[in-house]
């Protein structure tokens, strides 16, 4: 991904928000300017991944393949003592027809909320102790009820819906074509997507990036280049 295209979906991200009068925290508006300046009590923010996250999962097209994350909250595995947090909350923007590759998380229980806009079709399989696909039905939790799927199915959640995944449970969504963009929220135990996240044909959960302009805001990822306490 080109940073000048980063730099293009915060902005347009920040632009919905304020359209649908939903505030973001101070720090999602921060120029890299300001992350220079920053003090050692915002390292939570730094430590915890807090902030926007985006990526095309390795496919080159972003529009086609990918997602943009804001994350409000998190705990750390790695430090507990210091963030006892066990608990995140994210914004997850996907467009019209935008797809999440299939993947499941090793530790993370998620509660996957549709806030408004279009309807997101979810695909769902279970897994084996290594990663595999199986051909066992998925149970999962809608609005508190229990439903049981068959391999590869697919779940609408519209507008005001959730759905609970529970570790191992693989699953792949998209916006479904012709109803719009998709605001969803995540409420989930602890989440570190370096070392959680398994992933069944994506190449990768970050984005190689070329740096044909300057930052205008920062993804998590950047914070050790940018970030000096």
């Amino acid at each position: 991904m080109k940073r000048s295209e980063l730099n293009d979906i915060i902005r347009t991200a920040i632009e919905f928000m304020d359209a649908r009068s939903l505030p973001m925290p101070p720090f999602a508006r921060w120029k890299k300017e300001q992350w220079q300046a920053a003090g050692p009590e915002y390292r939570e923010i730094v430590d915890n991944m807090l902030g926007w996250d985006i990526t095309d999962f390795g496919s080159g097209d972003f529009a086609k393949v990918g997602l943009l994350i804001f994350t409000f909250r998190n705990g750390n595995f790695a430090d507990t003592k210091r963030y006892p947090k066990p608990y995140a909350e994210k914004l997850l923007l996907v467009g019209d027809g935008q797809e999440l590759p299939y993947h499941f998380h090793w530790k993370k229980m998620e509660d996957i909320i549709n806030r408004g806009g279009g309807n997101l079709l979810l695909e769902l399989r279970a897994s084996d102790p290594n990663g595999a696909f199986t051909d066992e039905p998925v149970e999962v939790s809608i609005d508190g009820r229990s439903v049981t799927v068959k391999p590869g199915d697919t779940v609408r959640l519209r507008p005001g819906e959730s759905i609970t995944l529970v570790p191992g449970q693989y699953h792949r969504w998209v916006g479904e074509p012709g109803t719009g963009p998709v605001m969803l929220f995540e409420v989930s135990s602890t989440n570190d997507d370096n070392v959680d996240n398994r992933f069944h044909t994506a190449s990768g959960r970050f984005p190689s990036l070329t740096e044909d302009v300057e930052p205008t805001y920062l993804i998590f990822k950047d914070y050790p280049r940018y970030v000096r306490f």
